[in-house]
């Protein structure tokens, strides 16, 4: 049986604690289930389960990230026989902790991440991994305490889109004035042009938009930098095309990467020579995708280049 998981994500006073405490004395999201709460942060504001409008809500603490693993989460749920949980994450650990101990039967049905408008710009300088983390996964980012006319809103903007093009972003003014993001984020290249032609600046944001909308790409012609993987099992007229991208800090650069096929030629290639390749893009099931769809880049050029400048590729 699916255990639905509601995860709460924020910095401490964010209003994490006040969301959800409205939330669970309305009957339309506490009817009466068995709610596991996970109590992972506690700040100046309490829960009062006696306004609770369900009453089948149990509280367990947690005091420390390294306690978190599959058989405390799996014991605790056997042992209120529970329905559901809801989480109250701490903002200073990091979401893997929680996910890779999650039972099997758990299933994130929502994620939000509350932030305090006016501490928000302050921690993503600082700690801006932890920022990353909680945004990467969240569906609904809230920016809470904003002041209409006193804060920029497309810098908030720009930091959630960096990390996660698809998450919902809502300020609220007061407890209800809210507002919707609804900044647009044209593409800094031309999908209608003959050519797709993808500077090296912008290589990080075309290899999220292909990877995550790729039926779009599906028959355009691309033209674009990177570096070629040979060798292993790649077949012979097949190469990886890719290069190193740095989404939030040094830690987590990593190869991003496509499969391009070509000719016999391929395999003369340098093992991690930079190439400018032109292609045509064609979603289809490949093995290098373990036998799933995604975007294969049939080559009609590759002519060796210098590196890109920078050579990892930034949001």
């Amino acid at each position: 049986m699916e255990i639905p998981v509601y995860l709460f994500t924020g910095f401490l006073e964010s209003g994490k604690t006040t969301f959800i405490q409205d939330a669970l004395e309305g009957d339309d999201f506490n009817a009466g289930e068995r709610t596991l709460f996970l109590l992972c942060e506690e700040g100046e504001e309490e829960y009062h389960p006696s306004r609770f409008f369900g009453t089948n809500v149990f509280f367990e603490k947690i005091e420390n990230e390294e306690d978190i693993n599959e058989k405390l989460l799996s014991s605790l749920q056997k042992k209120h026989k529970v329905e559901r949980v809801i989480v109250e994450w701490n903002g200073m650990w990091n979401l893997d902790s929680l996910y890779q101990a999650m039972p099997q039967e758990w299933i994130t049905y929502q994620e939000m991440m509350f932030a305090d408008a006016t501490t928000f710009i302050t921690y993503n300088d600082n700690m801006r991994q932890l920022v990353f983390d909680k945004l990467k996964s969240a569906e609904v980012v809230v920016f809470n305490r904003c002041v209409r006319g006193g804060f920029d809103k497309m810098a908030f903007h720009k930091i959630v889109r960096v990390a996660n093009r698809k998450s919902q972003i809502l300020y609220e003014y007061g407890r209800d004035d809210v507002e919707m993001d609804n900044i647009q984020d044209p593409l800094p290249f031309d999908l209608k042009a003959p050519v797709v032609t993808i500077k090296d600046e912008d290589y990080a944001e075309w290899y999220r938009d292909i990877n995550e909308d790729q039926d779009k790409y599906d028959g355009l012609t691309i033209k674009v930098k990177g570096r070629a993987v040979t060798g292993g099992e790649i077949p012979d007229d097949k190469f990886v095309f890719g290069r190193h991208v740095m989404t939030c800090c040094v830690q987590d650069i990593q190869f991003a990467g496509l499969v391009c096929k070509w000719t016999k030629e391929a395999a003369k290639l340098e093992n991690g020579q930079w190439v400018t390749i032109k292609a045509k893009i064609k979603v289809e099931v490949d093995p290098v995708y373990e036998n799933t769809k995604g975007p294969v880049l049939y080559c009609t050029q590759v002519q060796k280049v210098d590196p890109a400048d920078p050579e990892v590729a930034t949001f």
